[in-house]
């Protein structure tokens, strides 16, 4: 928080240049058995000056494309059916390797199985002006969501000078514009921070009137706080009250309206892949990432299904699965067992210990000496045969001697 650098581990270097964070093949557990996270590259280009990830992350860094695809192979051969693609800035991919955004996607999207889907993450919107033509193919395909997340942070163009943005509000808009016009339906979620410093109450109802007419359905709404060591928070800031108030405003407005009331009555199409909060109901998308509820049938699970839409609030919509729907199964394998260990390699799989092999198995039915034998190469020397005996021997032997000494002490002094 005071801007220093902190290095736990070194960073990964090819001949002097920065390569992305942890390797991608690295063993992980999944917290939703049927979701894979990627993050195609760490670091970012900007130097916003409210915030701290340039001192967290530093510059850009990309994967290869190889590293990414074989990771989303990989996740499918696990039973994964929905891929998230995630960094601070996804739109900025690529840039430091050769390559961009698009020439990933469209490779991922060769390996995406029949009934599974990808997510893009957050982009601002200097790196997509460049890339619209493709991008708007790109969300259009059938195995990619109508779905993008493009920060605006305020719809004031001396504002977004002070943030350092490096793009103005015509730039979000032909953005915005551009995508709606040819990924009809698709949903775009945007970012807003109120109180920036030297915000003005104008600055602030160009920022309503934004929202007023795109009536974002996902809308971040982020009250500022000067985070120590950025530049942000050293300039004159604005009034708490004058912030809070105008995050209430703001607030107020984006719950005038419901982004879903119309679509009552539709048959959409949704991927099943999680619980609700409250239990009662399993999460589903459709192809625009709306969430919608549908009923707790573990059958539907991991699949993609046709549902009627028979209520709708501000964030969600429910539907009821239609009788006559086919039922796409996108796991290429039956998902891991939630808790159990995803990308193991082959070798460790399958590498002998003590006679038992590892499989691509839910955890249960794992053999206990198989799951402990496999981890515990490097044994303690209590562990080992006959450790406990050794150890039991050594300890008596260092107490024998112990009280020898003490006792050759008192008779000394006697």
């Amino acid at each position: 928080f005071e801007g220093h650098s902190v290095r736990l581990l070194g960073q990964k270097k090819d001949n002097g240049k920065r390569l992305g964070g942890a390797r991608l093949d690295l063993p992980k557990i999944r917290k939703n058995p049927l979701i894979e996270i990627i993050s195609i590259n760490t670091g970012c280009l900007n130097a916003c000056t409210y915030c701290k990830t340039k001192h967290a992350r530093g510059d850009l860094a990309s994967y290869p494309i190889e590293e990414l695809v074989n990771r989303a192979k990989q996740s499918f051969q696990e039973g994964v059916c929905e891929i998230w693609l995630t960094s601070e800035d996804t739109g900025a991919y690529g840039r430091d390797i050769g390559t961009d955004l698009p020439t990933l996607l469209w490779k991922l999207v060769e390996v995406i199985p029949e009934g599974a889907m990808l997510r893009l993450g957050m982009t601002n919107p200097p790196y997509i002006l460049e890339h619209l033509e493709e991008m708007a193919k790109i969300l259009s395909h059938p195995r990619v969501y109508a779905f993008l997340h493009i920060p605006v942070q305020s719809a004031s163009d001396s504002v977004l000078m002070d943030m350092k943005r490096e793009y103005c509000v015509a730039d979000f808009k032909q953005v915005v514009d551009f995508l709606k016009e040819k990924v009809p339906g698709i949903t775009i979620a945007t970012d807003i921070i109120c109180g920036f410093p030297g915000e003005t109450d104008e600055d602030f109802q160009e920022t309503m009137k934004l929202v007023e007419l795109y009536r974002f359905p996902s809308l971040f709404i982020n009250q500022f706080y000067p985070r120590p060591g950025t530049p942000a928070a050293k300039m004159p800031q604005v009034p708490a009250a004058v912030k809070k108030q105008r995050t209430k405003d703001l607030s107020q407005l984006f719950h005038s309206y419901n982004p879903y009331d119309h679509k009552v009555g539709e048959r959409q199409r949704v991927l099943v892949t999680e619980e609700s909060f409250d239990s009662n109901y399993y999460v589903a998308h459709n192809p625009f990432y709306e969430q919608v509820l549908v009923p707790k049938d573990p059958l539907l699970m991991g699949k993609m299904v046709e549902v009627n839409i028979y209520e709708a609030g501000k964030h969600f919509m429910k539907g009821q699965p239609v009788s006559d729907t086919r039922v796409h199964t996108a796991s290429i394998s039956r998902p891991l067992a939630k808790g159990e260990v995803s990308g193991l390699t082959e070798e460790f799989r399958h590498s002998p210990q003590n006679g038992t092999n590892w499989k691509a198995q839910p955890c249960a039915e794992i053999p206990v000496q198989a799951r402990l034998s496999s981890w515990m190469v490097l044994q303690l020397p209590w562990q080992q045969e006959g450790g406990a005996l050794k150890i039991l021997s050594v300890s008596l032997a260092l107490l024998a001697v112990l009280v020898m000494f003490y006792y050759g002490g008192m008779k000394t002094e006697l």
